[in-house]
């Protein structure tokens, strides 16, 4: 697959136990993804954060978290990831999602 210079990076910030169709969230949201042929999608979790309601979720030993922020990633144009977030939308209950350019340098 070819991949033009001026991409764009899609973030869904959503938390590691949000669910969908009976699994992760986050899981189903790359599947997804790789179903729809999107060019790549990476989850990163990480390991403290808040949201809209300003809880605090945090990996700290004495304040175990067991829903830590997670961040799925993904690269296309900004066409085809509108499209996959308007058909994705209906399963994020609560989280955010950005979209940006991305000056793609190489995609191999």
């Amino acid at each position: 697959m070819e991949f033009e210079k001026d991409g764009c990076l899609l973030r869904i910030f959503v938390g590691e136990n949000d669910r969908a169709h009976g699994r992760p969230l986050y899981e189903w949201l790359v599947e997804e993804a790789q179903r729809q042929g999107l060019a790549g999608a990476t989850v990163v979790r990480g390991i403290m954060g808040f949201g809209k309601k300003s809880r605090i979720h945090t990996a700290r030993i004495l304040r175990l978290s067991t829903d830590l922020p997670v961040i799925v990633e993904l690269v296309d144009t900004r066409d085809r990831l509108e499209a996959y977030l308007d058909s994705v939308e209906r399963e994020i209950k609560e989280g955010l999602a950005t979209l940006e350019k991305a000056d793609v340098r190489f995609y191999r």
